[in-house]
């Protein structure tokens, strides 16, 4: 801590004091005297004129700690000079201005500090305390402090029962105020059973220890305490007072100091170690030099720590050439709180984070439950779906089936059909035998022939159109089964969509079906027809050669040993292109 600051932090109590309001604002006549008293204790030359022009009535009103602060660092601060002023008689003054406001003690005189030692706790609080405003002092370092004094009474401090008064107690800023710690000093609770004039002795001698040695003579600060020690040759274990000073390690036979066992050089060449457990003590640590290790054993962890964290800060100042204990303890304590804090933060911020894990763990699990649950009613519809349409096309295989079965049914019926119509054909096969047998008239069977051919004429007419008739029936019969074999795929697809035109095309391939069946049939009978005619035709021609030749015959008998003549001419000779005509036309 640099002269500056702790000087600042006796003048804020001081301004704080005069500022009765509560407002944060001094009147001007009060700072004027304040800053007089000031030039006083700390032996700076007046400037009475700086003093008068700064603070000279006018209508601003009262004066800020922030208005304050350029004066007092231009014409007192920045004037202070180490060693030319007495500390003490400083803080006195501030002590004397905040405690008539602030320090209240019991009235009946019951008080466990006197007013002297109150002054004294409250420079140990301001040197301990944050460097921050408003001062406080952190629980850490209350505990710090009332231990020093327990320790130079004797006397061990209840760390847990100081933990449950700094739990009820409410703490302002992270950290105890002065007056609290007073409050808490004087209520007795702590020092209980104990005279005044052993708590006056014991804050005396911290007081000595921690301001005066501390203070800007810059002289030696001391640690003391019981410690175990194992000797160098019995090796057996002794318990001895040991008194640390900056650059040696003192230890005695008892706390009076009386007969001196030895001591341990401190410098630059030695080094402090944290030993194991071993040979029944706990809490060892050694200290080595450069001629000899030291074994020492602690009452517990944290006094190893203390006294570990002490010894390596006196070697440690000793080989910078410094002279300050107490400082440098203090910022190793606080930079170990820092450290905690950090730590817990970063704990802290861990278990968040965590925290923030496991929920958005929590959640991602609702989201897969959600997920799943949407999955098995996907799987349920779809197997509805499936179901649905498997019923679809058992049904549609179902009616395809019948129509099947019809389109048998219909089948046979026309091939029943078929029988009669050849039953039919075989009568009138019979029928045009009967017509071979009338041989009635030449001119009826010329008739016949012309008539016949006529008819054939008109059957092969026919009978073309009947095929280009078939052949578009056949190719639409291919189209309807393309389309029909197109709308079957899709039908798998979209079943329930295509089965109406489905039903359609089949009704439509039925009819075609039917259609081509008499078209067939219609062929059949024409070829029958056709047949018959021809035959007819034939039986015609065969008529008329028996005729012409019976009418040769009888035209021109034939007599014994005449040559056979070709009958060329006669009756019937004009009918012999017409003959030739219909066989050239049958080959």
């Amino acid at each position: 801590m640099d002269l500056r600051a702790e000087l600042l932090k006796s003048i804020w109590y001081a301004f704080t004091a005069l500022d009765v309001e509560k407002s944060g604002k001094v009147s001007k006549s009060q700072l004027k005297v304040l800053s007089h008293n000031l030039y006083t204790v700390l032996c700076i030359p007046h400037d009475p004129v700086a003093l008068e022009e700064h603070f000279r009535d006018d209508d601003d009103g009262p004066v800020s700690s922030q208005g304050y602060m350029p004066y007092l660092n231009k014409y007192i601060l920045d004037k202070v000079e180490e060693g030319a002023f007495v500390k003490e008689n400083f803080d006195e003054l501030c002590w004397t201005l905040t405690a008539k406001k602030n320090y209240k003690p019991d009235r009946n005189g019951n008080s466990v500090v006197s007013h002297q030692d109150a002054f004294k706790l409250w420079c140990l609080f301001n040197f301990l305390s944050e460097d921050k405003y408003p001062l406080v002092m952190v629980p850490d370092e209350v505990e710090y402090l009332l231990k020093k004094i327990c320790t130079a009474m004797n006397v061990e401090l209840n760390s847990c029962e100081l933990d449950d008064y700094l739990s009820q107690e409410p703490q302002g800023q992270g950290g105890l105020t002065v007056w609290q710690f007073l409050d808490m000093v004087n209520s007795g609770r702590f020092l209980r059973g104990i005279e005044q004039e052993a708590i006056s002795m014991a804050v005396e001698e911290v007081y000595q220890e921690v301001i005066e040695d501390h203070g800007f003579d810059l002289h030696v600060s001391r640690v003391q305490g019981y410690l175990w020690k194992r000797g160098q040759l019995r090796r057996n274990w002794s318990e001895r007072w040991f008194m640390l000073k900056p650059s040696v390690l003192s230890y005695y036979m008892s706390e009076e100091r009386k007969e001196k066992k030895g001591s341990i050089a401190l410098d630059k060449h030695c080094c402090v170690e944290v030993l194991p457990d071993r040979d029944g003590k706990r809490c060892m640590f050694c200290v080595k030099t450069s001629s000899r290790t030291y074994e020492m054993s602690a009452s517990d962890t944290r006094q190893r720590q203390e006294w570990t964290l002490a010894i390596q800060t006196a070697i440690r100042l000793q080989a910078e050439g410094k002279k300050s204990l107490h400082k440098d303890l203090k910022q190793k304590r606080r930079e170990q709180r820092e450290q905690r804090e950090q730590r817990k933060a970063a704990k802290e911020e861990e278990t968040q984070r965590l925290k923030q894990l496991q929920e958005e763990k929590e959640r991602k699990l609702q989201e897969l439950e959600l997920l799943k649950e949407a999955q098995r009613q996907a799987e349920i519809l779809l197997k509805e779906e499936e179901q649905r349409r498997r019923q679809q096309h058992e049904e549609m295989q179902r009616t395809l089936e019948i129509q099947l079965r019809e389109a048998e049914q219909a089948r046979a019926s026309m091939q029943a059909e078929m029988v009669l119509k050849e039953a039919e054909a075989e009568r009138q096969r019979k029928r045009i035998l009967e017509l071979e047998d009338m041989q009635e008239r030449l001119q009826e069977a010329l008739q016949q022939e012309v008539k016949a051919r006529q008819d054939e004429e008109a059957v092969r007419y026919a009978q073309a159109r009947l095929l280009a008739e078939e052949e578009e029936k056949l190719k639409q019969l291919m189209k309807l089964k393309e389309e029909q074999e197109e709308y079957i795929i899709k039908t798998q697809r979209e079943k329930q969509v295509l089965k109406q035109e489905m039903e359609n095309k089949n009704k439509c391939l039925e009819e075609a079906q039917k259609q081509l069946e008499e078209v067939r049939v219609n062929r059949q009978r024409v070829d029958q027809d056709v047949m018959a005619a021809q035959r007819k035709l034939r039986q015609a021609s065969t008529n008329v050669k028996h005729w012409n030749v019976q009418m040769n015959r009888l035209m021109h008998p034939i007599g014994p040993g005449d040559k056979r003549t070709n009958v060329s001419g006669g009756v019937f000779a004009g009918y012999q292109p017409l003959l030739s005509r219909r066989d050239s036309s049958f080959k």
